[in-house]
């Protein structure tokens, strides 16, 4: 997906496997695309005998749903509880704190 959301147009298979940094091979690309299709993530337009593959899910729309499954699944949908578990396995930075604290003013404020 990360190809697909970078790219500035469609994409081809083999231009998606150009840009992963994996060694996939061809066939598992395309069984990957197939299933994103599938999935409706990815949308295929037939291009002669070869398929453009675009996506239909933004990075944010994607982002925000793995990660609230994510909070869902570990935390019960509650969203301090897995903050305060991160920050206390993770270092933050000076940066990451002053950020979280103007997020939680923003909340606070209805923005």
């Amino acid at each position: 997906m990360e190809a697909l959301w970078s790219a500035q147009g469609p994409l081809t298979a083999e231009e998606i496997r150009a840009e992963l940094q994996e060694d996939w091979s061809e066939a598992t690309v395309r069984t990957f695309l197939t299933r994103l299709v599938r999935k409706k993530a990815a949308a295929a337009t037939r291009d002669g005998r070869r398929f453009l593959y675009r996506p239909l899910v933004s990075r944010a729309d994607y982002v925000h749903a793995e990660s609230k499954t994510l909070i869902d699944r570990l935390f019960g949908g509650q969203v301090s509880p897995f903050f305060a578990h991160f920050s206390r396995r993770e270092q933050l930075t000076e940066d990451d704190i002053k950020e979280l604290e103007r997020l939680v003013e923003d909340l606070k404020n209805g923005r």
